[in-house]
């Protein structure tokens, strides 16, 4: 399954919520504000690195808030609105934590 986060781990409980549901080959893309999870150094660097789940994040949100690579936990992989895709169509489900 793909989960979605959009908010930002700072305003909203939205990523602790998904990890609560992962499940083995669960696959995590960080879209809008939910990139501030991906950030070195972050409140939520614990629980994203220790979640089991591949990371990713969205290029070009990452960009529209000035979070530049090496800002990011080590593992979490950059994606384009192309590689979005790929994800949501490779998984089974998708589901998004607004």
């Amino acid at each position: 399954m793909l989960h979605t986060v959009n908010k930002s781990p700072y305003s909203s409980n939205s990523l602790q919520t998904c990890m609560g549901y992962l499940q083995s080959g669960d696959v995590i893309l960080l879209i809008e504000d939910g990139v501030y999870a991906a950030m070195k150094g972050g409140t939520s660097e614990a629980m994203v690195s220790g979640s089991g789940a591949k990371v990713y994040a969205l290029g070009p949100d990452l960009k529209a808030r000035g979070i530049a690579s090496e800002k990011l936990i080590d593992g979490i992989e950059v994606v384009g609105y192309d590689g979005f895709v790929s994800l949501a169509a490779d998984s089974e489900k998708v589901q998004s934590w607004l």
